[in-house]
């Protein structure tokens, strides 16, 4: 494990990457749940799409264990999956085989993007503050996340969000978060995955851990819905629509992610540059490439694997152990699914708070800096999206320094993304008025 991974040279061992990977696999493991039925609703069969989830989760994670020796692990992107079924298939009325199709001609073009080093190109583009911001940004973003998952927050107090009573899943997601809290205080080893173990077990008499009759931990997988491509039509400008959407969202998304599990986990280099960069957004795009061909949904860079960075995770061990849990939830995937979302809610928050600490090196003194660098972090939550956090801090960018005409601190790369970006909030308020 040593030579492969290089423990030592990033200060972990091989009991802290374990425990890390099952954290990050117990907080990504409601895309088991979640994106069958989400992707069932377009007639594709729920069951073909468990299997193809997990496959394509445990590849395209192994791939970036191996490839990238990062702790970054891949399932389909929520928001993603979403838009193939609401947008793509019930909305402008393609059926879930030419979605598909949208999904892997999107994965080649980002691996001839990744040989090419296009999307590298990007990262380093984008300013240091904005890259710092990203990182709180998410945090702020899956900390949302979770106190929506649990139950703590929604939008039908009679506010735009609020906190809801605290009983049944929110109660329980609290007195997870009160566990989590305790253990790291006492720094005990493994808090966050043990808070989620204990949650699970707490919900059980509050019927939010719910165990069905006749109840078996074991299950066999039903087939993938292989290479169910429709190339009719692709040449013309509706689909061309729906292929950038899924090319955007995943390409900012996975650089996103990429950057706040660098900032958390300090796996840089000495310029500052995220450590096998291309390496994580060529396993990202062959991840991609996987799930189109097994039959689901964009298969992304999981803004959860932050919280194995959490638990210590500093290298691609942490993603094998991810890997190797998917492939094991192909036959427990009743013992996982038994896992509710006021279980791994607590997980979120907490590393919400633990991402916040790069806040502290940003230069908002410097209004061409730190303006921009707020938009970010304001953004990815309120819009429920990275990329959305991305394109916005990277414009304000552009108009903070062209107006203290601080013209030589813009990239030609930052121009071309700021001109980007700004067609396509253009291209996405014409389609919907």
């Amino acid at each position: 494990m040593e030579n492969i991974f290089k423990l030592k040279e990033r200060g972990t061992n091989t009991r802290t990457e374990i425990i890390a990977g099952l954290t990050t696999f117990l907080t990504m493991a409601y895309i088991l749940a979640v994106n069958p039925a989400m992707l069932g609703k377009t007639g594709m069969d729920a069951g073909g799409v468990f299997t193809a989830t997990a496959v394509a989760s445990a590849f395209a994670t192994l791939v970036m264990a191996f490839l990238a020796n990062l702790p970054v692990a891949l399932a389909p992107g929520m928001g993603l999956n979403a838009f193939f079924t609401y947008t793509v298939v019930l909305g402008m009325g393609y059926s879930w085989q030419t979605a598909l199709t949208a999904v892997f001609l999107e994965g080649i073009v980002f691996i001839i993007l990744s040989i090419c080093k296009v999307r590298e190109a990007i990262i380093k583009a984008i300013p240091e503050n904005l890259k710092k911001a990203v990182a709180v940004g998410i945090g702020l973003f899956i900390t949302l996340i979770g106190l929506a998952d649990g139950g703590i927050v929604s939008g039908s107090t009679g506010t735009i969000v609020g906190f809801v009573p605290l009983k049944g899943a929110a109660l329980v997601a609290i007195i997870g978060l009160v566990i989590i809290i305790v253990l790291l205080c006492c720094k005990v080893p493994g808090a966050i995955i043990i808070g989620i173990i204990a949650t699970t077990i707490i919900g059980i008499p509050f019927g939010v851990t719910k165990i069905p009759e006749g109840f078996s931990p074991v299950s066999l997988p039903s087939a993938p819905l292989f290479w169910k491509f429709n190339f009719t039509g692709i040449f013309t400008l509706k689909f061309f629509t729906v292929f950038f959407t899924f090319l955007f969202v995943d390409m900012f998304d996975t650089i996103g992610t990429l950057m706040g599990v660098a900032e958390q986990g300090n796996l840089k280099d000495e310029h500052g540059n995220i450590k096998n960069v291309n390496q994580a957004l060529l396993a990202d795009a062959v991840g991609t490439v996987a799930g189109a061909v097994l039959g689901t949904s964009t298969v992304t860079s999981y803004v959860e694997s932050t919280a194995g960075v959490a638990e210590g995770g500093r290298t691609g061990l942490t993603s094998l152990t991810t890997a190797i849990l998917f492939l094991v939830a192909l036959f427990l995937s009743p013992l996982f699914l038994l896992v509710p979302s006021a279980a791994t809610a607590p997980a979120l928050i907490i590393v919400g708070f633990m991402m916040m600490k790069a806040v502290a090196n940003i230069e908002f003194k410097d209004p061409t800096e730190g303006i921009p660098a707020f938009i970010t972090i304001m953004a990815m939550p309120f819009s429920y999206s990275i990329a959305t956090g991305i394109s916005w801090g990277v414009m304000s960018y552009v108009i903070c320094k062209v107006a203290a005409r601080k013209f030589k601190d813009i990239s030609v790369v930052t121009w071309i993304l700021f001109v980007v970006f700004l067609a396509k909030t253009v291209v996405d308020a014409v389609m919907a008025a």
